[in-house]
């Protein structure tokens, strides 16, 4: 609540801010607007960034460190036998005072000095707030006085702005990089936990998936087997189904809209095949579980085949629907892109419409209709939730789309449900899955990158 108010008053202030900066400006040359360094709008978003930014990274700075900063009080006026154990017992002790202080139950009759530790983690956690509000409203007001009392003619208020902007953006620019770096980490420090107890040739070239451990010692139960060459292969298999139905239907169309439709027709057609991207995938996953499936098993029953009731082809088939309107509609921009020079050349040489498609605008447009072919592969590999309704989670080393397979992204989802131990190869191996996953989606990526920049300059 506290936080909420603080927001409103920084944005109010703001405002504020911006006015009165605006204003004296104005002011202080009696109207004439010319003689100031910079326009008077500048001056206000001086005063503005004053009144609102220091403030603003006060709030980013408690609100990152405040959980930190109020366990380790409270940790300190606890006895020593409750804090001084391993980091095992600390994580579970901060755990504790954590659900006790937002009403969770912990399984387990409470320590009273837990509870009174969770009672005064709340406390402090109030206090904190009433304070980041009081400070944070003096240093708002503080900031916009001291920059509304700067406000002159000579001060150069666009070059500052303008610089303070330029240092927000490469932030931003940072905080999306240095995100980036920390998953890719994170996903490289649990992998090498995995590889260091499986083989990563066992991994990479095994034939047998079946991730089950024992939990104890005198536990009957599976060693476990991670030899993932099933999981590529049904990955394989479906998204080589998806490109099958998303590529020629996805390429025709674009051909279509952007060749054959007339401006109007295109206004509307484009639009209604982009819908497709926005349906949320379990929808297309309950599409392919409640229709697509039994219809293909139908289907196949009636021909004497040998149908599974959760196929790769109903998932394929459905995930391909699902990607067309990545195909259609960067290609249909792709072709839009050729110049129209290419076309008049072709038709003045007396090429036919087809002709002029067929021979000169798709070859000039062929590396962005890769670059859009590599982008809908990279999608339909890191699908899950059609596969895990419709495919089925089998590990079924098979090329029978037929049969009940799954992908390396259903398997990660599995692994990663309910409460698991990180310890263990079974969960591990999900790290090891996802960096793969991350690898191959990369070189995909880089792939089309590549293609785009290779034959760029050839048609200019």
């Amino acid at each position: 609540m506290q936080l909420t108010v603080l927001l409103i008053i920084l944005a109010l202030l703001t405002v504020i801010g911006y006015q009165m900066g605006r204003s004296r400006a104005v002011a202080s040359v009696g109207g004439r607007v010319v003689e100031l360094h910079s326009v008077p709008s500048y001056h206000g978003f001086y005063v503005a960034l004053w009144a609102g930014l220091p403030a603003l990274l006060l709030f980013a700075f408690w609100g990152a460190s405040e959980g930190w900063l109020v366990m380790q009080m409270v940790l300190s006026g606890l006895p020593d036998r409750l804090v001084n154990g391993d980091a095992q017992s600390l994580g579970l002790l901060r755990a504790d005072i954590l659900n006790l202080a937002h009403g969770v139950a912990t399984g387990r009759e409470p320590d009273p000095e837990v509870v009174a530790a969770a009672e005064r983690y709340l406390r402090l956690h109030a206090l904190g707030d009433w304070s980041l509000l009081v400070i944070g409203c003096c240093i708002a007001i503080g900031g916009l006085l001291y920059a509304r009392g700067r406000i002159d003619p000579d001060l150069r208020a666009r070059n500052r702005v303008e610089r303070t902007v330029n240092i927000a953006l490469v932030i931003c620019s940072l905080v999306a990089i240095l995100t980036t770096i920390g998953i890719v980490l994170s996903l490289l420090f649990e992998a090498i936990r995995f590889f260091a107890v499986v083989n990563p040739l066992d991994f990479l070239f095994g034939t047998h998936w079946s991730p089950q451990m024992a939990m104890r010692a005198d536990q009957v139960g599976s060693s476990g087997s991670f030899g993932a060459i099933p999981l590529f292969a049904g990955t394989l298999l479906i998204t080589g189904i998806a490109m099958a139905v998303a590529v020629p239907v996805g390429l025709m169309a674009a051909i279509f809209m952007s060749e054959y439709a007339s401006p109007g027709l295109r206004t509307w057609l484009k639009p209604i095949l982009e819908v497709l991207a926005g349906i949320p995938t379990v929808v297309y996953g309950f599409f392919a579980a409640l229709t697509m499936a039994p219809f293909v098993r139908d289907v196949g029953n009636s021909l004497g085949l040998s149908v599974s009731s959760e196929s790769a082809l109903a998932a394929g088939f459905v995930m391909g629907v699902m990607i067309i309107p990545f195909v259609s509609s960067l290609s249909d921009d792709v072709i839009n892109a050729v110049p129209q020079s290419l076309r008049d050349g072709s038709y003045g040489l007396g090429a036919t419409k087809s002709e002029t498609i067929r021979l000169v605008v798709l070859p000039a447009a062929l590396p962005g209709i890769v670059a859009a072919v590599m982008l809908a592969v990279s999608r339909a590999i890191g699908e899950t939730m059609i596969v895990t309704m419709a495919a089925g989670l089998t590990a079924n080393l098979t090329a029978n789309p037929l049969d009940a397979v799954t992908t390396v992204t259903t398997q990660i989802a599995t692994l990663l449900v309910g409460d698991q131990e990180f310890d263990s190869p079974k969960t591990l191996s999900a790290f090891g899955l996802g960096l793969v996953l991350f690898v191959v989606t990369l070189t995909l990526n880089m792939v089309a990158l590549r293609v785009v920049q290779k034959y760029r300059e050839k048609y200019d």
